[in-house]
């Protein structure tokens, strides 16, 4: 899909605060109000925008232990395959979930309260998976970068 300026200017500010009215990203842009909703509901319709959501501290709701596990499956079946992805998609503390290359087979973003907690995680929930061959699990120190945003 090709976008305008215009179009490039609306997302990124959405992208900064999707709570901003269309009268104030009007006044931002240059445009009538209604312009501006025509161009949003646009994006939403062709699926560009796919939808809001609120963006919550980790430090604050007791969530900014990360850790990064690496897994690798008994076996590259496509049941295996399968079975893990849709068992993964339960585990609340998993933020993100990817199927990668390499040496593991998918790469999961893990969000808890402190070591002991997702200690209690692998032992009950994540070993509890099936065709889980072996993991890796690397813990963040610091966060360098962290954004949703997508430039144009």
């Amino acid at each position: 899909m090709n976008f305008d300026e215009t179009d490039k200017k609306l997302m990124l500010f959405l992208q900064e605060d999707a709570k901003q009215t269309t009268k104030e990203l009007a006044y931002k842009l240059g445009l009538s109000v209604t312009a501006v909703y025509e161009r949003i509901r646009k994006m939403e319709n062709t699926g560009v925008i796919s939808k809001y959501v609120a963006l919550l501290s980790r430090q604050k709701i007791n969530r900014n232990f990360i850790v990064l596990c690496h897994i690798k499956l008994a076996q590259h079946k496509k049941e295996y395959v399968l079975q893990f992805e849709k068992e993964v998609m339960n585990l609340q503390e998993v933020t993100e979930c990817f199927h990668v290359s390499g040496d593991y087979d998918y790469i999961l973003k893990i969000g808890v309260k402190d070591m002991e907690d997702y200690r209690n995680f692998m032992l009950s929930k994540l070993t509890a998976l099936q065709h889980i061959a072996s993991t890796h699990s690397s813990f963040m120190i610091s966060e360098i970068k962290n954004t949703t945003a997508i430039v144009l």
